[in-house]
Order: C-alpha cells, then sequence, then structure tokens
C-alpha cells in the first residue's frame, strides 16, 4: 500500500546504484558530467558570499574542483563505492539523507534527480539539512533528454512497446517542484545539448559512461536480433550525408535558498507609488 508520505517506488533503488557502479569502472568520456560540472561552477561564480561548508550528492562530487574553490570544506555523498572499498552511504540516496538539519550552508545534487522515487521529499530533505540562507544547486536530465534514441525504440519495438528508457520531467514541473518544496528566490533553467552519432551504440554506450540508463522498477526489456537489426536500419535510414544522426541531452537546473529573515521580499501589494499604466500610456516623443 502506498499514500502521500510513501510514494510508489518506481524506479529500482539496486539497479540505480549499479549503474553508477558500472559507470565507474568504465573508461569513456565523461562529457556530459564535465558539462554540468562547469555550468554549476560558473553559476557559484555569480553568487556574492562566501560558503563555509558544501555537500555534494552523487557521482559530480568527482568534479569538486571544477565547481567549488579549493579551499572550501566539502562533505561528499557520491552515491557510489569509492576506492573499491565498501560503500558505508549504500543505504543513502538524494530521498534518504542521513544528516540533521542546518548542516550546510550549500547543497549540490547533480545528474541523479530524474531517476529519485521521491523526488518532492528529496528536494524537502535538501532543504532541511540546509542553514537558514543556504543556496541549493540542482540539475535533472529533463524532457527531450535522448529524444532520438527513445523514438527510434519506439519504432523498433513495432507492436509491443517497451520502457528502454525512463521518462523525465520538464521544466515547468521542475520549476513547481522547487517552489512546493519550500525554497525562498526559487529559479530553474535549461540548456540541451546536442550530440551528433554516426552509430545508435555510441548513444548506447555514453549513457552507460554517465549511469544514467534505465533504473525503472520491473522486468527488463533486453534487445533481440530482430529489434537490433531494426534500429540498425532504422538509424542508416535518418543518417545525414555524413552518416550522422543528432541526439539531444536537456538539463534542467534548480537553485533556491533555505528561508531566512534577512532575505529580500517582494513589496507588500498596493504598496507601489507609480501606475505602470500610466508609464505606458506615455508618449515616448513627450
Amino acid at each position: 500500500m502506498t499514500s502521500e508520505t510513501n510514494p510508489p517506488e518506481i524506479f529500482d533503488r539496486q539497479r540505480r546504484h549499479a549503474l553508477r557502479e558500472r559507470a565507474s569502472r568504465r573508461q569513456g568520456d565523461q562529457f556530459l558530467w564535465t558539462h554540468i560540472a562547469q555550468d554549476l561552477g560558473e553559476r557559484l561564480t555569480f553568487v556574492m558570499r562566501a560558503f563555509e561548508h558544501a555537500l555534494i550528492i552523487g557521482p559530480i562530487a568527482q568534479w569538486q574542483k571544477d565547481i567549488l574553490p579549493a579551499d572550501m570544506r566539502c562533505t561528499h555523498m557520491p552515491l557510489i563505492s569509492v576506492g573499491g572499498t565498501e560503500d558505508t552511504q549504500k543505504g543513502f540516496e538524494e530521498d534518504r539523507l542521513p544528516f540533521p538539519p542546518a548542516s550546510f550552508d550549500l547543497v549540490i545534487a547533480a545528474g541523479t534527480l530524474d531517476s529519485v522515487n521521491d523526488l518532492p521529499g528529496a528536494l524537502i530533505q535538501i532543504r532541511r539539512i540546509l542553514k537558514p540562507d543556504g543556496l541549493f544547486l540542482g540539475h535533472m536530465f529533463g524532457a527531450g533528454t535522448l529524444a532520438t534514441l527513445k523514438s527510434m525504440f519506439l519504432e523498433s519495438d513495432a507492436d509491443q512497446v517497451r520502457p528502454h528508457m525512463h521518462p523525465q520531467i520538464d521544466l515547468r514541473s521542475a520549476a513547481d517542484l522547487i517552489v512546493r518544496a519550500g525554497f525562498a528566490l526559487p529559479v530553474a533553467d535549461q540548456d540541451v545539448t546536442e550530440v551528433r552519432y554516426s552509430n545508435w551504440r555510441s548513444i548506447v554506450s555514453d549513457i552507460r559512461d554517465a549511469g544514467i540508463g534505465n533504473a525503472l522498477a520491473g522486468p527488463r526489456a533486453y534487445l533481440g536480433e530482430n529489434v537490433i537489426n531494426r534500429l540498425d536500419q532504422i538509424f542508416a535510414a535518418r543518417a545525414d550525408a555524413h552518416g550522422k544522426v543528432p541526439e539531444y541531452f536537456t538539463h534542467l537546473f534548480l537553485s533556491g535558498w533555505a528561508p531566512s529573515e534577512n532575505q529580500p521580499r517582494p513589496a507588500k501589494r498596493g504598496s507601489g507609488q507609480v501606475s505602470l499604466a500610466d508609464i505606458l500610456s506615455k508618449n515616448p516623443e513627450d
């Protein structure tokens, strides 16, 4: 039985962990994680305040040097085993944080939020572990990610549609979530990375390198020889004159502050001294 306090387990927690573990052992190009880390680092440069203690959640912790100043105190919650040792944080996830309230003044969670079982609860927990006026920076892959591969699978499956990749939320839904979680001064925006591929297997390889494959609970949809052959044909039919097909990764970036008494607030309704209607009605030549 499920309820609002115990949402259904849409994602397989062990499978999520296995995807990240497998990715940590691969030697592929980590361009997606590099892009996320550099973007987060750039965003922090525009924040005009110093932070004392940061928490980084997820594999993005490996890119700490691209995000945070070298002298900042930082706690990692990588969600994977580190250095071949038993992962003492194995039972912890974004919606099962082990930290007491007001532990950090900066929390970064990136690259894995799109497959969290209780995303609203995870965001609320993140707000709670922030000190007053602490900053949350988040990232997730959004709707439109892997649109090409998803459509190819849909076409190749013919009359037997199977969930090869989990769906993602759009920008508006992400913005609603961060507001509902109680953050002050919430912001949500997105950008899209386009990558041109010469075969669909390279797309799958990059997904595995990043550890962002299908984490949905339930039976797996393994590819048979017929499906693979159809995928080859579909890709060839879509390829341009150079044999390339574009694929897309939609990056949703979230930010918000833990509420504090000293934060700026909008003026009370009706307190304005100038009428916008009067300004717009004026002749520019007057």
